[in-house]
């Protein structure tokens, strides 16, 4: 097959491109500046933006499917910019495919689709989306993936993965805010017992491939497998291994400071109700005054700090194949440099 990746430079859609090389699949990467590495290592770039239709036909032309990894994170900022990120460029993508004749689209979503301030305990996909488009990033991501699904059809298949709190080496994001104000020891957290569940980015990337194989089977006719197969689904990706927040971002960040030869730990606790509070207010603040860059603490932070968020994983364990072959300890080793299974095998 081959295949286009959006966000090919990104912390998701470069391991994604690992594993489909070692695959044997033909990876075309979908850029904005020059990647001479991905280059060397023999895969194919097309220059693009995907608020720039015209290069998205371009990009899309000759390929059997598209695997859509990019798009704009955070916790702060206005509801329009996430819009445009995630939501119309997803749109452009999805149409330019089709218009190409790519036969599948598999989309990386996010579980905040259904981040309604509600604890999702051990929730599988029938879980209702969320409706508060005060949290740009949640509601954004399910407009796309709402879009994602209803173009599933004959001729052209569509699937999306919410893979849970991707981290990892090279994590681009998430690791180096940590570790910054780990080592400010400006690192609070809100104390809660409610459990929170991760994935670690080799499970993460090799769940894209085997939604694009199944995906790519289901299109051309071949068997659906025994709930049917992933064309117009949802599925939760995470490690099945929930933890509380605080013990998971603890061994995380001691992992990735182990790895760069630092001791870092979180400072302290606040206690969640009034965390929740002081949330709400310093919003308010930023957005009335208006203040610099984003608040120190947001409601959508707030709630996903102090609320379970863990999922139920049997639908990509049956439809898929999925199952979190690295486990949270050999992550955390592979974190701290200290080697371990060679995933791509």
């Amino acid at each position: 097959m081959k295949i286009l990746v959006s966000g090919g430079q990104g912390f998701l859609g470069r391991r994604v491109i690992d594993f489909l090389t070692a695959a044997g699949y033909r990876a075309r990467a979908l850029v904005r500046r020059p990647a001479p590495e991905l280059e060397a290592l023999g895969v194919e770039t097309a220059p693009g933006d995907l608020l720039d239709v015209p290069s998205l036909d371009s990009a899309v032309k000759g390929l059997d499917g598209v695997i859509h990894c990019a798009a704009k994170s955070g916790v702060w900022g206005t509801l329009d910019s996430f819009v445009e990120a995630n939501f119309v460029t997803t749109v452009n993508l999805l149409s330019a495919a089709r218009r190409g004749g790519a036969a599948w689209f598999v989309h990386a979503s996010s579980p905040s689709v259904v981040h309604t301030g509600a604890p999702l305990n051990g929730v599988d996909e029938s879980a209702p989306y969320t409706g508060n488009p005060a949290h740009g990033y949640p509601y954004s991501k399910m407009l796309a993936e709402r879009a994602v699904l209803a173009a599933d059809g004959p001729g052209f298949r569509t699937t999306a993965l919410r893979p849970h709190l991707i981290w990892g080496p090279g994590d681009p994001h998430f690791l180096p805010r940590l570790m910054d104000k780990a080592r400010q020891n400006r690192l609070w957290l809100l104390r809660s017992e409610a459990l929170v569940d991760g994935v670690y980015i080799d499970n993460a990337a090799r769940a894209h491939v085997l939604a694009a194989e199944k995906l790519a089977r289901q299109s051309a006719g071949g068997p659906a497998g025994p709930a049917g197969g992933p064309a117009g689904r949802a599925y939760f990706i995470a490690q099945g291994e929930p933890l509380t927040a605080a013990e998971l971002i603890g061994r995380i960040l001691a992992a990735a400071a182990a790895a760069r030869g630092e001791k870092l730990a979180i400072r302290g606790f606040w206690p969640a109700g009034p965390g929740r509070i002081a949330a709400r207010a310093l919003e308010k603040a930023w957005k009335i005054l208006p203040l610099a860059g984003e608040p120190p603490l947001t409601s959508f932070v707030a709630e996903e700090l102090t609320l379970p968020h863990w999922f139920k994983l049997d639908r990509a364990r049956l439809d898929l194949g999925y199952e979190p072959t690295v486990s949270l300890a050999e992550g955390l080793r592979l974190l701290a440099g200290k080697g371990g299974a060679n995933e791509l095998s």
